[in-house]
């Protein structure tokens, strides 16, 4: 019988007859111990790798192998009760067939997809790529998958991100808020349900969620102060919208500077801005025009820090000579611009790695227990200050 090939050891060797069972020749390999029947084989024969344009289902399988639907299902989840060999056989037909897990309907029977949902503002700075990033180690190191989206800067993007990720039926959700939100409920209505959130760098002040931010009060706090030692007195900010809890942080460090070396405040060296190039060089212009003596400008991030810089060179202001510049977030822009840009880095791949941790760990114990974490960063002085 060479001219039968074995299911099992893909052998034609060594097949020998063994008798009928149920109308159909039965064999038997003597290279693996192997008993199938004619009808397996006709029917493996005519799986091709494209065995069909639909999704691949238990029950197409359980056809062609000729094994129960619950056999099947068995031998794929690796259950002990089903032999090893016929777990192989059931895993080498599948993979001709190019079956597919179905994991929605895994999900269903465990409560978990295995997955988490995110939501960053833009993809534009590696502000929020590098925190992406340590959400992705760290989820992936737990065995979650994430699903991306992006709001790109929009709250109708953001409220129609987080209802799909919901859709979906993640286990968990990760969110840092575009500039445009400025109210919650798109989040508040799914606080009280069953899966967990987490808030991360940019955050709504009020709801019961978790947090993990930047250390922006402490930052500012380190920058002001080592701009004053350098001898300014006429210090200028870049904030972001009002609403930011990291604009109200940056700007309590900024204050408590002031106060301890006995600066006063004047809220008119104050710009918010919405991160665009038009609005920074406003900005600029407007310090200019009203406070000719400023003497270094903090910025909202580094990016905007980049622009400050673009601006003054072009109208013949020297950096760090007549004005320093001090950015936040130590993203690669700092690195090579001229002067190279004094920042404070808010550690955030150390930010998007904690806050996938913090989820992971309400996911785990099914404990819905609010934290918030602060992750310290650290000045870095370069050309600019």
């Amino acid at each position: 019988m060479s001219r039968v090939r074995c299911l099992q050891c893909n052998q034609t060797e060594n097949i020998r007859k063994a008798g009928i069972i149920r109308g159909k020749q039965r064999f038997y390999c003597k290279t693996c111990s192997y008993h199938f029947t004619e009808d397996k084989i006709e029917k493996v024969k005519n799986i091709g790798p494209n065995v069909t344009d639909k999704q691949v289902s238990l029950s197409d399988i359980a056809n062609a192998s000729g094994f129960s639907i619950a056999t099947v299902s068995r031998a794929l989840n690796e259950k002990s009760d089903i032999s090893v060999k016929t777990r192989e056989l059931i895993k080498v037909l599948a993979e001709k067939m190019n079956y597919q897990p179905n994991l929605l309907a895994k999900s269903f029977v465990k409560q978990s997809t295995k997955t988490l949902g995110v939501i960053i503002p833009s993809l534009d700075t590696t502000i929020f790529s590098t925190m992406l990033s340590g959400i992705q180690e760290m989820a992936a190191s737990s065995g979650y998958r994430i699903i991306i989206c992006t709001s790109n800067e929009m709250y109708e993007q953001e409220s129609a991100n987080i209802q799909a990720l919901m859709n979906n039926m993640i286990d968990g959700l990760l969110i840092c808020h575009s500039i445009q939100t400025n109210s919650f409920e798109h989040l508040s209505i799914h606080v009280n349900k069953r899966i967990p959130i987490v808030q991360f760098y940019r955050v709504a002040l009020g709801l019961s969620i978790s947090q993990v931010l930047a250390s922006d009060e402490r930052g500012a706090l380190e920058v002001t102060e080592y701009l004053i030692k350098k001898g300014c007195r006429k210090i200028a900010v870049l904030l972001g919208p009002k609403e930011f809890s990291l604009s109200q942080s940056r700007l309590k460090g900024y204050k408590i500077a002031l106060k301890k070396h006995e600066i006063n405040f004047d809220e008119r060296l104050l710009t918010y801005v919405d991160f665009g190039q038009e609005s920074v060089y406003k900005s600029v212009d407007y310090w200019l025009t009203y406070f000719p003596d400023v003497d270094a400008i903090i910025s909202i991030s580094d990016k905007s820090a980049a622009q400050i810089i673009t601006k003054l060179k072009s109208i013949n202001i020297k950096v760090p000579n007549q004005i320093r510049v001090v950015g936040f977030g130590n993203e690669f822009v700092g690195e090579i611009l001229d002067p190279k840009l004094t920042t404070f880095d808010t550690q955030t791949k150390m930010i998007g790695k904690e806050a996938s941790r913090l989820i992971l760990d309400q996911i785990s114990s099914g404990k819905r227990e609010i934290k918030k974490l602060v992750i310290p960063g650290k000045l870095i002085v370069r050309d600019s200050a």
